[in-house]
């Protein structure tokens, strides 16, 4: 892990962006449901998520909360922000 620092808002201007790339494993998926409980077949049993309008797994939709969160509380504002 890095270090971040949190940035005041008189110190970002219009405009600005902050991203993160991240490739989702299966192992991520996973973990996730282990860790949130949620166990639905449609993230973690390829045959059951092959026959859904999906055509496959698909991840949690609060992960991808998960990944905004990480995004505004590690690099825009940073440290601190708190997504409610």
């Amino acid at each position: 892990l890095s270090v971040v620092r949190n940035r005041t808002f008189d110190e970002i201007a219009v405009g600005e962006t902050a991203a993160i790339q991240r490739t989702l494993t299966a192992e991520d998926i996973q973990l996730f449901a282990v860790l949130s409980g949620d166990v639905n077949p449609q993230h973690l049993d390829p045959e059951f998520a092959a026959s859904t309008r999906f055509h496959g797994v698909i991840a949690h939709g609060m992960l991808g909360g998960a990944l905004i969160s990480a995004v505004l509380g590690t690099r825009l504002p940073g440290p601190g922000t708190v997504y409610l």
